[in-house]
């Protein structure tokens, strides 16, 4: 038989196949009245890349925070750390808000969600925050983020 699969008179087995682009990122775009806000904007664009309808209720309330030498690094390692307790916890971060403070050179994000438990929803997975195409910046007043998620 060796590696062609043949139907029983002999003949090749039809089949046909194409070969298509495949892309294995989301991007999340959010925009706020403050960094803090885009934070925040940004994590539930986080959630909202797992399940098709947002969880309206259950789970526990979890704080923390964070802090980075810069702006784009403290929304990367935030939304790393929001994978990283997702995973640990077993529960989907939601309803994220977030606190964003500079002190002396040296950003810090507090945040607290609501995190629902992965076994009461139906969620994709998200692999991780990428720094690819990343943006934070401020447009006319406003703040905006771009953060792409491998997924």
């Amino acid at each position: 038989m060796g590696m062609n699969s043949h139907t029983g008179d002999g003949q090749p087995a039809s089949g046909e196949f194409e070969l298509r682009s495949h892309t294995a990122d989301v991007a999340v775009e959010a925009t706020g009245d403050s960094i803090s806000a885009v934070f925040g904007a940004t994590a539930e664009g986080l959630a909202a890349a797992h399940v098709d309808t947002l969880p309206e209720d259950g789970g526990s309330t979890h704080e923390f925070s964070v802090t980075a030498e810069s702006t784009s690094a403290l929304l990367f390692d935030y939304l790393d750390r929001l994978i990283y307790l997702r995973d640990v916890e077993s529960v989907l971060p939601v309803d994220n808000e977030a606190r964003v403070t500079e002190e002396n050179g040296e950003w810090q994000v507090e945040a607290r969600f609501r995190g629902v438990p992965l076994q009461s929803i139906a969620a994709r997975e998200v692999k991780a925050a990428t720094y690819s195409e990343m943006d934070l910046s401020q447009q006319d007043g406003r703040w905006h983020a771009y953060v792409v998620l491998d997924v």
